[in-house]
């Protein structure tokens, strides 16, 4: 049998560390560098040749992040790694999934072109922006969801009058399976964009006068749209509002938004490290489902237990 190794990139090393802590594994040995004009170089120093090999990076930005994830993919390819997975916690370029507009590029589906171009056999990522960029891979995709780790917290958290809020159209199918899951109700926020993280609308669609109120989304990038929401179920007559958003991208005076609003607390996962700490944000680890999810990739087993939670969603 083929002999695992994992390898971290440089975006987000401390996810790695935990996710190899839980597999009982050693982190890999890979030199990355910068030339003086920036250009990158990546070495591996442990021997894969034959190897099982997963190199763990998300694509945030700057794009410096994916072109490391490539070229360290063709390395190992070049290094006679026997397989080679991509686990990509935060998977960038993914709300570009289609042409809303003339004259616009899909880039989730060209970044896919170029992961498969690379080498790579095998995605492993969490909650994709679009589910349906799955299906832009020609090469096998497992998508993990972070709400397995949000529900067990939020089910201990014991919130009464609890009901879910979907920000947009898009995000209606998760927020009804945590709905369900929570056994809560369900609330739609009808928005109108103006320009990209600018949006000129809302209208809530549901009752939230007198209730406890979470908000479920897959990132926050400038919290414009979240607080704005928050504002907006707060005049509606919510009584405390709280989010659960997988990836904190936290661009621009996202903190200061945040911190800002009335919402009582904000779960995130470590998919992305949080430049700065803050009392209403709190990190949550995804590490331990990573973890299974390499451990039943290499061993050839199912991944789709780790979806239990979410079944329902995948049927609709």
């Amino acid at each position: 049998m083929a002999q695992l190794k994992i390898f971290s990139g440089r975006s987000n090393r401390p996810l790695a560390e935990k996710i190899t802590h839980h597999l009982g594994e050693p982190l890999g040995k890979l030199d990355i560098r910068n030339f003086s004009d920036g250009e990158l170089w990546v070495k591996f120093i442990d021997n894969v040749r034959g190897a099982d090999v997963f190199i763990i990076q998300s694509t945030t930005p700057p794009a410096e992040n994916l072109l490391e994830l490539l070229i360290t993919i063709d390395a190992a390819k070049r290094a006679s790694a026997r397989r080679v997975t991509a686990v990509i916690p935060y998977f960038g370029y993914a709300r570009q999934d289609r042409k809303d507009q003339p004259r616009v590029a899909i880039t989730a589906k060209m970044i896919a072109n170029l992961l498969t171009t690379s080498g790579c056999d095998r995605i492993i990522c969490m909650d994709l922006h679009a589910p349906q960029i799955q299906g832009f891979f020609d090469i096998p995709v497992d998508h993990l969801y972070s709400s397995v780790v949000f529900i067990d917290h939020l089910r201990r958290q014991r919130i009464p009058d609890l009901t879910v809020v979907s920000p947009d159209v898009g995000g209606i199918k998760m927020a009804r399976a945590y709905a369900k899951r929570l056994d809560a109700d369900l609330v739609l926020i009808d928005k109108r964009r103006a320009a990209a993280n600018v949006v000129d609308e809302m209208n809530i669609v549901g009752e939230v006068k007198g209730r406890n109120v979470l908000i479920v989304d897959d990132l926050i990038d400038t919290a414009g749209t979240f607080t704005s929401a928050v504002t907006e179920l707060k005049k509606a007559g919510a009584k405390a509002v709280y989010g659960a958003c997988t990836h904190p991208l936290l661009s621009g005076k996202a903190l200061e938004r945040i911190n800002a609003s009335e919402v009582e607390k904000v779960l995130v996962c470590d998919t992305i490290p949080l430049k700065v700490e803050t009392p209403k944000i709190e990190v949550m680890s995804v590490s331990q489902v990573f973890s299974e999810a390499i451990e039943r990739c290499f061993h050839n087993k199912s991944i789709s237990s780790l979806f239990d939670v979410d079944k329902d969603k995948e049927k609709e």
